[in-house]
């Protein structure tokens, strides 16, 4: 065995600390989807607007969301580093002033700004990740990313009750400025990447605009169909439309544009369209699990809102376990399809068992059931994105990451308005919130997730399984 050399140990350390900064961005931009919950009904009593409160949370992931494919565009043009610490610094600002906001007006203004930066760390530390480790490594290191979100998923809401009831709610934003500026400091000196040298390429403005556009379009159908608005009032049937259209122009606008915003060939990658659609899908099924068993937990058994989150960690930490296996065990081996088939078929097993539920399923039964799902969780979406970035050119690698955290959201976003509905049409027929009336309304959703993951599992079945490479780009 050789002995590390000086120059080795340093290396590691720069890599080691690197890593540590693209966590924390991570961190920042995962646990501000959830830290807000719980402070919501607080900011209300000091702003007022209650009939405008959903718009904290909405506005937030909807530039999220929509900005992910647009960032990761423009770094494959011009490059990562300078674009994620813009990023940082995007969503630092956001962060401080949805602290200081004096109206729920500004509030919802700077947590859209909080988002777009959020948008940009969520995709270009995925991306950073395809530039500093080997293909092979990937999967070890991506399955840190997944771990990040799930402490998340677990941390936000609990640090957001306590900032609220110890401190002020305004502290739920406030606390993100000196993690933030820890990670910009540790990117800004550790960070080194190849060069990027495409000439002068000419952003697609029009073709951003367009799709951002249809984007919140879409979103705004799934976030206020058949809640704020009935599905068939003119304002939800304008939305469809509006995306339609939006769309659709978004489309001829790329097939003429020289650097298009989302290059259509990329839809003709067998790998990209299968990866895609599975990411969509698998949203889909996923957020069944983690939006409504929290419904099934309060409402048919009774446990209140903390307890509900914290009942949830058997799900979570299984599949941050085996997200973690799996990273290690595609690193040794090199092979990453059989994962998310594997993957998919558990989460379709642990969606059944939860359609199985009743008001009378215990405790321990509801957790073997979540850990289930969740061990099948971490088996599948970050080996599909690993798959994706393997399986396109290195000058698309942004762009493809930024669209896969596009699909998975979209999946989700998509899966709720569908689930809620069936959720709601199921408790008028009961004409009853009883326990068991809520228990037997949430059979179906559990149920149809369950076939969407199967479906999403078949679409795996297609994907090309390629070498994953061991080699670090050149220059970073």
């Amino acid at each position: 065995m050789q002995t590390p050399t000086a120059t080795d140990r340093t290396r590691d350390r720069r890599f080691a600390l690197t890593f540590t900064g693209l966590l924390l961005a991570m961190l920042l931009a995962a646990l501000d989807q959830t830290i807000v919950s719980t402070a919501l009904p607080t900011i209300v009593r000091d702003l007022g607007g209650i009939d405008e409160l959903s718009w904290v949370v909405t506005a937030y992931l909807l530039t999220a969301t929509v900005s992910t494919p647009l960032w990761g565009r423009i770094s494959d043009l011009y490059g990562r580093k300078r674009l994620f610490q813009a990023a940082i610094a995007l969503f630092l600002a956001g962060s401080a002033l949805s602290g200081m906001a004096q109206s729920l007006g500004e509030l919802i203004g700077f947590r859209g700004l909080q988002g777009l930066g959020a948008g940009g760390l969520m995709t270009l530390a995925m991306a950073i990740v395809a530039d500093i480790v080997s293909p092979r490594e990937r999967g070890r290191y991506q399955g840190y990313i997944q771990m990040t979100f799930m402490v998340a998923s677990i941390a936000g809401p609990l640090l957001g009750g306590v900032f609220t009831d110890h401190a002020s709610w305004r502290w739920a934003f406030y606390v993100n400025v000196p993690i933030g500026i820890v990670a910009l400091a540790v990117i800004t000196t550790s960070l080194h990447l190849p060069a990027t040298d495409r000439g002068r390429p000419r952003i697609d403005f029009l073709g951003g605009a367009l799709l951002a556009a249809g984007l919140s379009s879409v979103l705004l159908v799934t976030v206020w169909g058949g809640q704020q608005y009935a599905w068939g009032s003119a304002e939800i049937v304008g939305l469809s439309a509006a995306a339609i259209a939006l769309l659709t122009g978004f489309v001829a606008q790329e097939r003429r544009a020289p650097e298009p915003m989302l290059p259509l060939r990329l839809f003709h990658e067998p790998v990209f369209a299968v990866v895609t659609v599975a990411l969509f899908l698998t949203g889909c099924a996923f957020f069944a699990a983690i939006v409504f068993m929290p419904v099934f937990l309060q409402l048919a058994t009774g446990a209140s809102a903390t307890s509900s989150g914290l009942l949830l960690l058997p799900m979570l930490l299984s599949g941050t376990a085996t997200t973690a296996i799996t990273g290690r065990v595609v690193a040794r081996t090199g092979r990453y399809k059989a994962f998310p088939v594997a993957g998919l078929g558990v989460m379709a097993a642990g969606l059944y068992l939860m359609s199985t539920m009743d008001a009378g399923t215990s405790r321990a039964l509801t957790s073997l059931y979540m850990v289930v799902f969740g061990v099948g969780f971490g088996l599948v979406t970050q080996v599909l994105v690993l798959a994706l970035q393997n399986g396109v050119e290195r000058r698309d690698i942004g762009v493809a990451t930024g669209s896969s955290n596009l699909f998975r959201a979209l999946g989700g976003s998509v899966a709720v308005a569908l689930y809620g509905s069936i959720l709601a049409g199921g408790l008028d027929g009961a004409r009853s919130g009883s326990p068991a009336a809520v228990a037997h309304a949430l059979h179906p959703v559990f149920l149809i997730a369950a076939g969407v993951a199967v479906l999403a599992m078949t679409a795996v079945l297609f994907l090309r399984e390629a070498p994953l490479g061991g080699a670090v780009p050149q220059g970073a």
